[in-house]
């Protein structure tokens, strides 16, 4: 193809093949555990990181990656002690996360046209560097995730039972934050932290479309996420269209199909 002409737009295939297949196996565990507000709210929260690494001068995926890990844990850790619901205390982070990232910029004497391509995302501008922060950050990602998927997968569909079973239940839940985390930096250079939380649903939603068979449900979320990605990517330079806006549209108009075709139209979601 003319594009991969251009080194550039190597790098950025190679980003969106990284962040299509972990955000698609993380998207499964999002959908399977119903944390899809969680994974808004650490996409977003995840922009207090991006300003800070902005405003010091250093490379923002990585001030992202600890900004996003601390508030994953901190939402787990919430949660897990009773004291407040998920729900409640991600949106207490992602407001203040926010909040800290606009204040920070605002305080700052630079001009930081980059926050713009970190909050909607920029895939043409992925540099070597960030290249090497994304597939390290996705390998630590997929390592986890596939390392332990059956006993993620009990503790999705039952935690007590999990608990019963011996699993290491507590481990188990804050890895899969700090996992879903550590997505959203996958996916911030490329969608932008805004559009991020749509990959970690969207593909998961898809693939619960077509089965209850959990295999099944995974290996849709992985190709439809792909076929997103390199979609996207395409749409992205033929028409000189947003990168991760027309990699999320491509991923949404995929679940509408599969929802119009669906042979479970009857309320998968129920």
């Amino acid at each position: 193809m003319e594009m991969l002409n251009f080194a550039f737009m190597q790098r950025a295939l190679i980003a969106v093949l990284v962040i299509g297949l972990v955000s698609s196996i993380a998207s499964f565990f999002v959908i399977l555990r119903r944390l899809a507000f969680i994974g808004a709210g650490i996409s977003h929260s995840a922009f207090g990181g991006i300003a800070l690494g902005l405003v010091l001068g250093i490379n923002p995926l990585g001030t992202a990656g600890i900004f996003g890990v601390l508030v994953a844990v901190f939402v787990a850790w919430l949660s897990r002690r009773g004291a407040v619901y998920e729900d409640t205390a991600i949106g207490i982070f992602f407001s203040g996360a926010m909040a800290f990232g606009i204040a920070l910029l605002s305080l700052g004497k630079g001009y930081y046209g980059d926050a713009m391509s970190y909050l909607f995302g920029n895939v043409l501008a992925v540099s070597t560097t960030d290249l090497w922060i994304l597939a390290l950050t996705g390998s630590v990602v997929l390592a986890f995730l596939l390392s332990y998927f059956r006993a993620l997968l009990c503790l999705s569909f039952n935690e007590e039972c999990a608990k019963a079973s011996g699993l290491p239940v507590n481990f188990l839940y804050y890895g899969l934050m700090i996992s879903l985390a550590l997505t959203v930096v996958v996916a911030a250079k490329t969608v932008g932290v805004v559009l991020a939380s749509a990959l970690l649903v969207v593909p998961g939603a898809t693939g619960f479309q077509f089965s209850k068979d959990y295999k099944v449900i995974l290996v849709v979320s992985v190709v439809s996420s792909l076929i997103s990605a390199l979609s996207g990517l395409w749409l992205s330079y033929q028409f000189g269209l947003a990168s991760g806006a027309s990699i999320v549209l491509v991923a949404t108009l995929i679940f509408f199909l599969a929802f119009l075709f669906s042979p479970k139209r009857d309320g998968v979601f129920r």
